[in-house]
C-alpha cells in the first residue's frame, strides 16, 4: 500500500459504473462534505479498504505457496514412478530368459486386480442401494404401522366417527406420505434395474412393500366408502316406476356436494387415485421384469361408487329373472342419468391426480356393465347351460339364450353410444374388456361353444326356410341384358347381387351370415371372436356350398340335352358362388377380420391351422366356392364341345356344310342362354374356353382326317370358319383372334403352289414359318396340312 495516494487516482465516469457500485457510493457519500479527506466517513472507508486489500494479498500469497508445494510433490511422485518403471523395465530386459514369463505374470495380476476392483465396486453399489432401500422401507413401515390401524380389530373401529374426527386430515397426510415413500422406492428400483438385475433384493423389497399396501389399500377404500355413505350414496332406485315402464330422473349425490363435503371427497379421491397410480406402476414393472401377470386396470374410486349400487340392483335382478329386458333397462338408465356427475365431478379429479389415459366416463360405463355381466355369469347362464343338456329342454333354452344375446347386443350398442365422443375407446383391448356384457363368453369357452351351435342351427333353419320359397333361385330379369362390346369393361366391375346375376338365396345366405358376425362384434377378446366366427359363419358357408353343389348336380347336363333349363340351374349356382366369394373376400379385407387373422397367427391356433390364414380369414371357404365355379364352368364347356362334336361328325366325313351350320346354330343358342344367365366374368372365361376348345378340335379334325382340299373346298372351309367366327362376334370385336390354329390353317389353304413349295423345302424353324404368318402350328402340322392341298 506504499505510495498509494487518493489524489493521484483517476476516477471512472459515472455512466460507466455498475449498479452495485453506484448504490455503494450513494450509500457512503451522501453529501459533498462526505467526499473530503477530512470527513469521518472517508477515514473509516479508507481504513476498511486498506484492511481488505491486505487480507486479499495474504490470501493470494498463501495460494501461491500451496500451489508450489503441491506441484513439487506431484513432480517428485512422477519422478519416482518413472524411476520405478524404468528399473522394472531394465530388470525385465536384463533377465531375458524370465522376462516373458514375468510380463505374462504381471499382466495376469493386473487383470485379476481389475476384476477385484470391479467386484468391490459392485458390492459397494449393492450395499449402498440396499441401505437406501432399507431406510425407505423402514420409514414406510414406521408410517403405516405406527398409526395403529394395521391390527385387524382396529381397522374399522373409527369409521363411524371418521367424518367428524379431527384426525381426518392427519390420516390423509400419513397416506400421502406413505405413498411418496413407496414412489421413492419404486424410482430407485426402476433406475437400478437398468444396469443391475438384483432379483432377490427387489423381491424382498416388493414383499415388504406389498405387505404395507395390503394394509393401506383396504384402509383407504374403507374411509372412502364411509365418506360416500355420509352424503347419501348410493341413491334410492325407483323400482316401482321401472316396473310400470318408466324411470324418473335419479338424484345424483355427486352433484349435491358442497363445501367441506366436496373438499373431503376430493382429498379422498385424490388419495385413491395416487395409490392406484403407484399400484399400476408397480404391476407394470413386475410384468416387465419379473414375468408376473399384469392386472387389469380399473379405477378404484369408480368401483367404490358402483359396488353399493350393484347390491341394490341385484335385488331387482332376482325378481326379473323371467324378464331380463328390465335388467338391461335399469342398468342403462342409471348409467346414463349419472354420466353428467361422473364427467363434471370425477374427470377433473382424475386429471388433477395425473392419471393419464384414464376416462371417468369409460370407467363408469365399464363398471356398470360389469354389474350386469357378473349377475348373468353367476345366476343366469349356468342354469341355461345345465338345462341345455336336457334333450326335452333344448328348444326352449335355445330360444331363451338367443333372446338374451339379442338383449346383450342391443345393450352393448346403447352403452357404447354413451362413449361415442370418448377418445379412450382407442385403448388397448385389455382396457376395453369391460365395455361389453359378452365378456361372459370370453372367460367360458364352453358357453361360447354352446352359443355358436345355437347360432349355426338358427342360421341353417332360416336358410332352409328361404330355400322353400319358389323365388329363392330367381334372377332379376332387368339385369339379363344383351352382351354389348362397348360396355364390356363396365360389365365386369361386379359389385351388387344384380351385377353378379346371383339368385335371391345368395343374398339371403350373406344376410344370415352378416347377422351372426354383427352379434359377436362386441366380443372383447379377439380370439374368442375369431373362434365364434369360424364355428358359425365359416361352417354356414360350407353348408351353403353343399347346397349350391346339390343344385348343380340336379341340373344333369347330358351331351344330347339341348334344352337350356339345365344350363340355367348350373348358372344359378355359379353366380351365387361368385357373389358369395366376392363378399367373403371383401369381408376378409375388413380391419376387424384382419385383426382376427393376425391374432390367430400369433396364437397357439397357428399350429392347428397353419397355412390357412396366409391371405384372408375366409381363405378355405373362398377356395371351396372358386373350385365349385371352375368345375362347373368346365363341365358346361365340356358339354358344349361334346354336343358340337356329335353334330359335326357327318361334316368331318362328308364336308356337309349343312351339318356344320346346324352345329353352329345349336352352339349359338346355348351361348345365348348362358350369356343371359351367367355373370359377365364367368361368361367371359366360358366363351373363351369354348373358342379355345373348338380351335383345337377343328384343327385336330383336319390334321387327323383324310380330306383333300381343292381350291373350291378351301373356299368352302373358309366360309364355314367365318360363320364360326360370327357366332362369337357379339362377345368381342375380333373373334378370329381366339382361333389361332384355324387362322393359321386358313393362311396355309390360301397359299399358292410356289409358296407351298418354298415353305416345304425351306428351313424348318419357327422364324421361317413366322415370315409366312404361321405362328401357332408346328412344322410337322404345317407340312401335313400343305400335303392335303390339291393344285
Amino acid at each position: 500500500m506504499e505510495g498509494w495516494d487518493p489524489q493521484n487516482l483517476i476516477l471512472p465516469e459515472v455512466g460507466k459504473l455498475c449498479r452495485s457500485q453506484s448504490e455503494y457510493l450513494d450509500q457512503h457519500f451522501k453529501t459533498q462534505k462526505d467526499v473530503s479527506s477530512s470527513s469521518t466517513s472517508s477515514s473509516c472507508l479508507l481504513s476498511e479498504w486498506t484492511k481488505h486489500c491486505s487480507d486479499y494479498d495474504n490470501r493470494l500469497l498463501h495460494l501461491r505457496t500451496t500451489l508450489m508445494d503441491r506441484t513439487l510433490s506431484w513432480i517428485s511422485s512422477s519422478f519416482r514412478a518413472k524411476a520405478s518403471l524404468s528399473n522394472l523395465n531394465l530388470t525385465l530386459s536384463a533377465s531375458s530368459q524370465y522376462g516373458t514369463a514375468l510380463k505374462r505374470l504381471l499382466g495376469e495380476e493386473l487383470r485379476l486386480l481389475a476384476l477385484q476392483l470391479h467386484r468391490i465396486h459392485f458390492i459397494r453399489q449393492y450395499v449402498e442401494t440396499a441401505l437406501r432401500l432399507e431406510a425407505l422401507v423402514g420409514d414406510l413401515e414406521d408410517v403405516v404401522f405406527s398409526s395403529g390401524n394395521h391390527r385387524p380389530g382396529n381397522m374399522f373401529a373409527k369409521f363411524s366417527t371418521l367424518l367428524t374426527s379431527q384426525d381426518f386430515g392427519v390420516k390423509e397426510e400419513k397416506l400421502l406420505k406413505a405413498i411418496k415413500v413407496m414412489n421413492d422406492v419404486e424410482e430407485i428400483i426402476v433406475n437400478v434395474e437398468k444396469s443391475q438385475q438384483w432379483h432377490h433384493l427387489f423381491k424382498s423389497v416388493d414383499h415388504r412393500v406389498d405387505k404395507t399396501l395390503a394394509i393401506l389399500r383396504p384402509e383407504a377404500l374403507a374411509e372412502h366408502r364411509a365418506l360416500l355413505a355420509s352424503f347419501g350414496w348410493p341413491p334410492k332406485l325407483l323400482a316401482s316406476k321401472v316396473e310400470s315402464g318408466g324411470l324418473s330422473k335419479l338424484l345424483n349425490p355427486l352433484l349435491l356436494m358442497h363445501g367441506n363435503e366436496k373438499k373431503s371427497y376430493a382429498q379422498s379421491f385424490h388419495v385413491l387415485c395416487t395409490l392406484q397410480q403407484l399400484h399400476s406402476r408397480r404391476e407394470a414393472r413386475k410384468f416387465k421384469t419379473l414375468g408376473q401377470k399384469e392386472c387389469e386396470i380399473r379405477l378404484w374410486a369408480i368401483d367404490e361408487l358402483v359396488t353399493p349400487l350393484a347390491v341394490r340392483m341385484e335385488y331387482h335382478f332376482v325378481k326379473w329373472a323371467e324378464q331380463p329386458e328390465f335388467m338391461f333397462a335399469l342398468v342403462y338408465r342409471v348409467t346414463r342419468d349419472f354420466m353428467e356427475g361422473v364427467s363434471d365431478i370425477l374427470q377433473p379429479l382424475i386429471d388433477a391426480a395425473r392419471l393419464t389415459s384414464y376416462s371417468a366416463n369409460e370407467a363408469w360405463v365399464s363398471a356398470m356393465v360389469h354389474i350386469l355381466s357378473g349377475f348373468l355369469t353367476k345366476n343366469v347362464f349356468p342354469a341355461l347351460a345345465e338345462r341345455y343338456k336336457e334333450k326335452d329342454m333344448k328348444l326352449e333354452v335355445i330360444s331363451l339364450w338367443l333372446h338374451l344375446v339379442d338383449l346383450i347386443v342391443a345393450f352393448d350398442k346403447q352403452m357404447q353410444s354413451l362413449l361415442r365422443y370418448e377418445t379412450c375407446l382407442l385403448f388397448p383391448d385389455a382396457q376395453r374388456r369391460g365395455i361389453s356384457v359378452l365378456i361372459v363368453f370370453c372367460d367360458r369357452p364352453d358357453w361360447l361353444k354352446i352359443w355358436a351351435k345355437m347360432e349355426l342351427k338358427d342360421g341353417w333353419k332360416k336358410l332352409k326356410a328361404v330355400l322353400k320359397d319358389a323365388k329363392a333361385w330367381q334372377i332379376d330379369d332387368k339385369h339379363r341384358v344383351d352382351f354389348d362390346v362397348s360396355t364390356i369393361c363396365e360389365a365386369f366391375l361386379l359389385s351388387s347381387r344384380e351385377a353378379h346375376k346371383a339368385p335371391f338365396v345368395a343374398e339371403s345366405a350373406l344376410k344370415i351370415a352378416q347377422e351372426m358376425i354383427d352379434r359377436c362384434q362386441t366380443l372383447p377378446d379377439i380370439l374368442s371372436r375369431a373362434k365364434f366366427v369360424r364355428s358359425t359363419v365359416a361352417r354356414f358357408f360350407w353348408y351353403f356350398s353343399n347346397v349350391l353343389l346339390l343344385h348343380c348336380r340336379n341340373a344333369e347336363l347330358p351331351p344330347e340335352e339341348l334344352d337350356g333349363s339345365a344350363f340355367v340351374r348350373a348358372c344359378e349356382s355359379i353366380n351365387a358362388a361368385r357373389y358369395v366369394e366376392s363378399k367373403l373376400q371383401e369381408w376378409s379385407d375388413d380391419a376387424s377380420f384382419l385383426e382376427m387373422t393376425i391374432a390367430e397367427s400369433n396364437s397357439n391356433m397357428q399350429e392347428q391351422h397353419q397355412g390357412f390364414y396366409d391371405d384372408s380369414f375366409f381363405e378355405e371357404e373362398i377356395k371351396c366356392l372358386a373350385e365349385l365355379e371352375t368345375n362347373w364352368l368346365m363341365e358346361i364347356v365340356a358339354v358344349l364341345l361334346r354336343q358340337f362334336e356329335n353334330l359335326t361328325l357327318e361334316y368331318n366325313h362328308t364336308e356337309d356344310s349343312n351339318a356344320f351350320i346346324e352345329a353352329l346354330q345349336s352352339l349359338k343358342s346355348q351361348l345365348h342362354v348362358l350369356k343371359k344367365n351367367l355373370n359377365g366374368k364367368d361368361f367371359l372365361d366360358l366363351w373363351r374356353s369354348v373358342a379355345d376348345g373348338l380351335d383345337h378340335f377343328i384343327c385336330g379334325s383336319i390334321l387327323g382326317g383324310d380330306v383333300k382340299f381343292s381350291k373350291k373346298q378351301s373356299n368352302e372351309f373358309g366360309t364355314d370358319m367365318q360363320a364360326l367366327f360370327l357366332v362369337f362376334q357379339p362377345f368381342c370385336a375380333r373373334p378370329e383372334a381366339f382361333f389361332p390354329c384355324i387362322r393359321d390353317i386358313l393362311k396355309l389353304l390360301a397359299m399358292s403352289g410356289e409358296e407351298v413349295k418354298h415353305l416345304l423345302v425351306g428351313k424348318k424353324s419357327e422364324k421361317y414359318m413366322q415370315s409366312y404368318g404361321i405362328s401357332h402350328l408346328r412344322f410337322d402340322q404345317v407340312e401335313k396340312t400343305l400335303r392335303k392341298l390339291k393344285f
